[in-house]
């Protein structure tokens, strides 16, 4: 199993608050799904070397291409989980330097659906986008990432 790269998008709200940038992925599996099915932005890292340098770079690519952001600030790596299913994810955190952008479109994906009907769908990768607190995070967040938010915050504390 390849391991995927994504970006803990923060920013501060009016008083100070930290927000992040959580998606919500498409499709009939996850539409009814709200608390434990939301996420970072992430993908696949599909480089032959995997590397930090590639890690980073799929992040990034994910990050705009779900999102539409291209946030040119600092990033700072925040180490790797493993999800549920065995899925290793890199995150790295970088601060919003921009609002979310007007009528960007995520990639659509293509799915057998139902399974066995050998009819396929096509709907977003992502069909919600949010910046939300970090208290909302931690519950809508796939478990294994609302460590990211941990690391986030120790990263951010002076």
């Amino acid at each position: 199993m390849k391991p995927s790269a994504g970006a803990v998008v923060w920013r501060r709200a009016a008083g100070g608050a930290l927000e992040v940038l959580i998606v919500h992925p498409g499709g009939p599996f996850f539409a009814k799904k709200d608390a434990g099915a939301w996420s970072i932005p992430k993908g696949e890292c599909e480089a032959a070397i995997v590397d930090e340098e590639a890690l980073r770079e799929t992040a990034l690519r994910e990050l705009m291409e779900e999102t539409g952001l291209q946030p040119e600030t600092p990033i700072v790596a925040l180490g790797s989980i493993k999800q549920k299913g065995g899925k290793v994810v890199h995150a790295y955190a970088l601060e919003a330097d921009a609002d979310l952008p007007r009528g960007h479109r995520p990639p659509q994906v293509r799915l057998e659906w139902p399974k066995g009907s050998m009819r396929e769908l096509a709907f977003d990768e992502v069909d919600q986008v949010a910046f939300v607190p970090v208290d909302v995070a931690r519950s809508k967040l796939n478990p294994a990432q609302v460590a990211f938010l941990d690391r986030l915050g120790a990263a951010l504390s002076p």
